[in-house]
């Protein structure tokens, strides 16, 4: 899979009222996460999906919603991950054998696992980035992230719609907007980032540390954030030469 042009959909509220579904819609290639609906938000996320990235733990939902986020007519390209003992092939893989049930009902469904040797890569990748072990530091990596590195393996040109600046929450005027776009009643953005970001007891994820990597990335790569717009300011010598590898 290959493609010149791709717009990365991200679940985030600041896509409400954006309008941006028809800008979406004509890329070439749409990107979405796990089970973010199209029915009914398409003016503002458009209505279009190529590859979808899911989570272990939004399989039950895209299993509850399949009519809607299975659309084998799209001819749409699904990668799941998740830790390895879900992935299992001896018959104790939770997602595995959910995946094997699918393609019985759904035989023209594309769908993809991430290996336990893919997933050692990301982590490899996460900590050349930011320098911090990811299990030390009890941190499961995003969809996101795993989204927007399989992004740059395939797109030449990324557009990102709903991805903020790393340091949007700090600013204490900042658009207060749901964390779900398809959630308007749940937990505030800004909340679930921050409250992530300083966790130190259990796994969280680290967003904001994410986000600046891909901030980095973008000084490098053609990758470019829309709703809300901005870039992140040049340096005079890119630190990467090279796409991340995997």
């Amino acid at each position: 899979m290959h493609c010149r042009d791709c717009a990365l959909v991200t679940s985030s509220g600041q896509l409400l009222r954006s309008r941006q579904g028809a800008q979406i819609d004509g890329t070439e290639c749409v990107i979405r996460m796990n089970d973010a609906p199209t029915r009914g938000y398409g003016r503002d996320v458009g209505n279009r999906t190529s590859l979808r990235v899911i989570a272990h733990s939004s399989i039950q939902r895209i299993l509850r919603n399949r009519h809607d986020l299975l659309n084998v007519s799209q001819g749409t390209v699904f990668i799941f991950w998740g830790p390895s003992s879900y992935m299992r092939r001896d018959g104790k893989g939770q997602v595995y054998n959910n995946l094997q049930l699918l393609s019985q009902v759904l035989p023209r469904l594309k769908a993809f696992m991430i290996t336990r040797r893919k997933m050692l890569q990301f982590d490899e990748l996460f900590k050349r980035e930011t320098g911090k072990d990811r299990k030390i530091s009890n941190t499961w990596l995003s969809t996101g992230w795993f989204t927007m590195t399989i992004a740059l393996e395939l797109c030449d040109r990324i557009h990102v719609y709903g991805m903020v600046p790393p340091d949007f929450c700090r600013d204490p005027n900042h658009l207060s907007v749901p964390y779900h776009y398809y959630e308007p009643f749940g937990p505030d953005e800004c909340t679930m980032y921050l409250s992530h970001e300083r966790g130190r007891k259990g796994s969280h994820h680290r967003f904001i540390t994410e986000k600046r990597v891909f901030k980095n990335w973008a000084r490098t790569f053609n990758i470019h954030f829309f709703q809300p717009d901005w870039k992140p300011e040049s340096l005079a010598i890119s630190h990467s030469e090279n796409k991340p590898v995997f």
